[in-house]
């Protein structure tokens, strides 16, 4: 599952990937830095692996991860294929979910396309790009659903209804996300298409350190902009955080942090941030050899979280025993668990909450 950085350029893109993967990327003060798009595998900030390291004391301990791909700048046109237009396009659309970086802050040395500092407008303006390319593709779509709808088939009827409401939806420049649609409309005939402006988006506010804490002004209007989009903002210094990054000292970094009135960096609350914008969750798995998270979707049944470690689990799934990782902290491990009757055994309906401990039986 990836998350893709996306924004205008030199609004702090290939810092923030920097900042998160330890990936070096090219970060210059000129427009299209990054050229390729850089993927950087991070793991997720988890305090329940490190608790559950000290009850089990493993030989190995394995995070959650998800992968994050920084994408090069976008300039107005680019659905028609200026800058790097097309290809940045592309890009986005291989992504599941889209990080969205929005400068908010004032800085006179650091150019910026556009020559002022409007994250409002920069937002627009990539909103417009992806609407516009949306639009082509609802469009193609429609013209081979019209003939058929046409026919009587209340399938394709239903389909070019569907459509048909999309398209005056960007038209009217909303994103197709913030579309009043049924799950079963998007399921059946927007996700297929793989529409730019359906991906779930975070808008990452890039500010000075002194609005590390509560925003500014710039961020504020960002609020304001994005009401009824159903999307999530995360306010981060991401020049800062590329400073505390560079620390060695754990303790120095903390310092640091707490100099800005942080509790822990941000990165850490972006990645999880951007794990939850993936529909993710994390179940675990504890023995002398190995604590690991693993990673799932929201909603998986027992037997789909058994196929995250091998095929055959699934296929040959018989049943799944969970402990809850509260029940695992409290009492002091499995066997105290066991002992104090808080395994539970759950069969193929099992929907797996996030936190469970689970060891699975099967049979191929």
């Amino acid at each position: 599952m990836k998350a893709g950085i996306v924004g205008l350029p030199n609004v702090g893109k290939s810092t923030l990937f920097n900042c998160l993967s330890n990936a070096k990327a090219q970060s210059a003060n000129f427009p299209f830095c990054t050229i390729e798009p850089n993927v950087g595998v991070v793991n997720v900030p988890d305090e329940r692996l490190e608790k559950l390291s000290e009850i089990v004391n493993p030989e190995k301990v394995q995070p959650a991860i998800v992968e994050i791909v920084d994408i090069a700048g976008l300039v107005k046109g680019a659905s028609k294929g200026e800058g790097l237009g097309n290809k940045f396009l592309a890009n986005i659309r291989e992504t599941d979910a889209i990080i969205h970086v929005l400068r908010c802050f004032d800085n006179d040395n650091i150019v910026h396309v556009e020559t002022t500092i409007d994250p409002v407008r920069d937002k627009e303006i990539i909103d417009f790009e992806l609407q516009i390319k949306d639009l082509e593709t609802v469009e193609k779509k429609l013209d081979r659903v019209k003939k058929a709808s046409r026919t009587g088939d209340k399938d394709a009827q239903k389909e070019f209804d569907v459509l048909s409401k999309v398209k005056d939806g960007l038209e009217g420049a909303s994103s197709v996300r913030a579309i009043d649609l049924s799950e079963k409309e998007r399921e059946e005939y927007i996700k297929p298409l793989q529409l730019l402006t359906d991906k779930p988006v975070l808008y990452l506010c890039n500010v000075d350190d002194n609005s590390a804490v509560n925003g500014n002004a710039h961020v504020d209007a960002v609020k304001e902009a994005i009401k009824g989009e159903g999307a999530e903002l995360l306010i981060l210094a991401v020049g800062t955080e590329a400073d505390i990054n560079e620390l060695d000292d754990y303790e120095e970094r903390q310092l640091f942090l707490e100099d800005i009135g942080l509790s822990e960096p941000g990165a850490s609350k972006l990645i999880r941030a951007a794990y939850a914008l993936l529909n993710l969750q994390t179940y675990f798995t504890a023995g002398v050899k190995e604590v690991r998270a693993w990673t799932i979707h929201i909603g998986d049944t027992a037997p789909q979280a058994a196929g995250v470690i091998h095929t055959d689990f699934e296929k040959g799934f018989i049943r799944a025993e969970v402990i809850k990782y509260d029940d695992f902290v409290t009492l002091g491990g499995e066997k105290k668990v066991r002992e104090a009757g808080k395994l539970a055994v759950e069969g193929k309906e099992y929907i797996v909450q996030d936190g469970d401990m689970m060891n699975f039986r099967f049979n191929v």
